[in-house]
């Protein structure tokens, strides 16, 4: 009886302990299959005006949400500040989320900063989503920021 009060304890310990440990995966994120923020791209480096793609060499993981650096100083900048150079709405198209509230897709090298925020943008088949939030961004951007956030708190 001992031996197996003395088990169910340890096992109890070894399940508690391992899903203390576990990243919790934020479900919002736009990640690919392998939990990869920004297809890769160094959340960094858009706030110098480039998108530039991160190495594996130079990662941190974040709510499940791994991204990549083109060095050590852009992965601490980020790790001091994540909130400052996360995406808005988890990496989904700004546009389509302040148009539909849907979360789309997004191309890497379509973003724009605004007031100190990334946005990301859809741009395949010769649609261009960040030239339709140039045209109304006024309108778009609080219907994002509202549409996120009805999302987020289900």
């Amino acid at each position: 009886m001992k031996r197996t009060l003395h088990f169910v304890l340890i096992a109890l310990f070894l399940v508690t302990g391992a899903s203390a440990q576990t990243t919790k995966l934020h479900p919002n994120c736009n990640l690919n299959g392998e939990g990869l923020a920004i297809e890769g791209y160094d959340p960094v480096t858009y706030f110098g005006g480039k998108a530039v793609e991160g190495s594996k060499e130079y990662t941190y993981t974040i709510d499940g949400a791994t991204y990549r650096f083109t060095n050590a100083r852009n992965r601490d900048l980020f790790k001091a500040s994540p909130a400052r150079y996360q995406p808005q709405y988890g990496g989904w198209c700004a546009y389509a989320m302040g148009s539909s509230g849907e979360k789309v897709d997004i191309d890497p090298k379509t973003f724009k900063i605004v007031d100190g925020k990334l946005y990301l943008f859809y741009n395949k088949f010769f649609n261009n989503t960040l030239k339709s939030w140039n045209k109304d961004e006024a309108h778009l951007k609080p219907t994002a920021d509202a549409n996120w956030m009805k999302q987020n708190n289900k």
